[in-house]
């Protein structure tokens, strides 16, 4: 087991990227992907443990808090996290404190990546995607260099009603957003959005996607798309697709990266 750990969710990159970047300020750190069930739980020998997460409609991406319960970490063990949004870091941060006491976290924002609701460059501060990039880039550095300090922030993370009560509400809009994914006549049958999906909801029959209703909305087999073939709603098929730059598919459905 690496000295430090970071347990990351990400859908379509922009917290893996994040992750990747602060591991390699802090050197020698295993990020654990939380799209589906960690490969390790037990990290109760790391010295520092960190967590990096999307805000999905106020709270965290489904699946994420069940995984927490499932963690073993030494409580003398610095732990820390980052919550990556398009505004507001909702309720992700205070229940990652509540179970494991954060020594020290952030909200760093980035593009939007659900485009139903709005497009990928609604974010605050407005940024371009370069620009809310390079600001990623500077933050990871800043984070990672604080970390690596062990530096403590002076208050615990707060979450407000409004964020709790739209989180609760979010799986059951998923299921009935996920009736509208569609699939146009680009599409070439790669295979791309069935591996990308971190709930296993997308098969391939004869050769086209098709989607049940275990869905998340991390929408990464639309962004992922090469062909931009998937829409979900006809406002995403004006809209412009956005992934991370730097973030393959196999980079986002690896269990385990190792950063030295």
């Amino acid at each position: 087991m690496s000295e430090n750990l970071i347990f990351c969710f990400s859908g379509t990159g922009n917290c893996l990227d994040m992750a990747k970047n602060i591991a390699r300020e802090l050197g020698d750190t295993d990020i654990i992907m939380m799209r589906r069930k960690p490969t390790v739980t037990d990290v109760r020998d790391a010295k520092r443990v960190g967590f990096v997460f999307p805000c999905y409609a106020g709270g965290l991406p489904g699946g994420v808090e069940e995984t927490l319960d499932s963690l073993q970490i030494n409580p003398i063990s610095y732990k820390f996290a980052v919550a990556q949004c398009a505004a507001y870091p909702g309720t992700g941060l205070s229940i990652v404190d509540k179970a494991f006491h954060l020594d020290y976290w952030q909200v760093v924002t980035h593009q939007c990546s659900c485009i139903w609701l709005f497009p990928h460059t609604m974010m605050m501060p407005p940024l371009s995607p370069e620009g809310a990039q390079e600001r990623s880039e500077r933050e990871a550095k800043r984070i990672g260099g604080e970390v690596k300090a062990m530096k403590r922030s002076e208050k615990s993370p707060k979450a407000n009603a409004f964020n709790v009560a739209e989180s609760k509400a979010w799986p059951k809009l998923s299921k009935k957003k996920a009736k509208g994914f569609a699939v146009g006549s680009m599409c070439v049958g790669c295979g791309t959005c069935a591996k990308v999906c971190p709930k296993d909801n997308i098969r391939l029959i004869d050769g086209k996607p098709q989607f049940g209703t275990d869905c998340l909305q991390c929408l990464a087999c639309l962004q992922y798309c090469p062909q931009e073939a998937i829409s979900i709603g006809r406002i995403t098929q004006k809209r412009e697709h956005y992934h991370n730059p730097n973030v393959t598919v196999d980079d986002l459905v690896r269990s385990v990266i190792h950063v030295d």
